[in-house]
């Protein structure tokens, strides 16, 4: 991730900014009691919509057994359920129900400390920063598909 233009610890800093994302994930799906790829596929689905369990499989990168475990997981705690699919009565649809019950007051002081620091930055930085967020965000979910090829 290192280019002429950047500084050399760049890339370091981003991959410590990364970790320190996902660590921040794990520890608060075993906050809600959930695992990580429970929660991680809530947020697909809250964020996506409803969708097929295959689709659900693909956007996980889960085969379709453990995808079927999870949904069983997310539908027992109340977060998802599954509805016929009005287009085909032979087809399941996965829809969001509700996010965990504590989820909001345990990323409450993350939000708050990612509030404050955005509060420093002007208007123009902050669109370049979410322009940065939409367009990587992008480019991960497209490089994972080529790697999933």
């Amino acid at each position: 991730m290192s280019t002429p233009a950047m500084r050399a610890e760049a890339g370091e800093a981003y991959r410590r900014y990364l970790s320190a994302v996902m660590f921040h994930g794990h520890a608060s799906a075993r906050a809600c009691e959930l695992g990580a790829t429970d929660l991680y596929a809530l947020n697909i689905l809250q964020l996506t919509g409803a969708m097929t369990p295959g689709e659900l499989a693909t956007r996980t990168g889960l085969t379709t057994g453990p995808t079927t475990r999870l949904i069983d997981r997310l539908e027992q705690a109340g977060y998802v359920r599954r509805v016929p699919d009005p287009g085909d009565r032979r087809k399941v649809i996965v829809e969001p129900t509700g996010s965990p019950a504590d989820l909001d007051r345990i990323m409450a002081p993350a939000r708050q400390r990612i509030g404050e620091i955005l509060t420093g930055y002007s208007p123009e930085q902050l669109d370049v920063l979410f322009d940065y967020f939409t367009r990587a965000t992008e480019a991960y979910q497209e490089t994972a598909e080529q790697l999933r090829s």
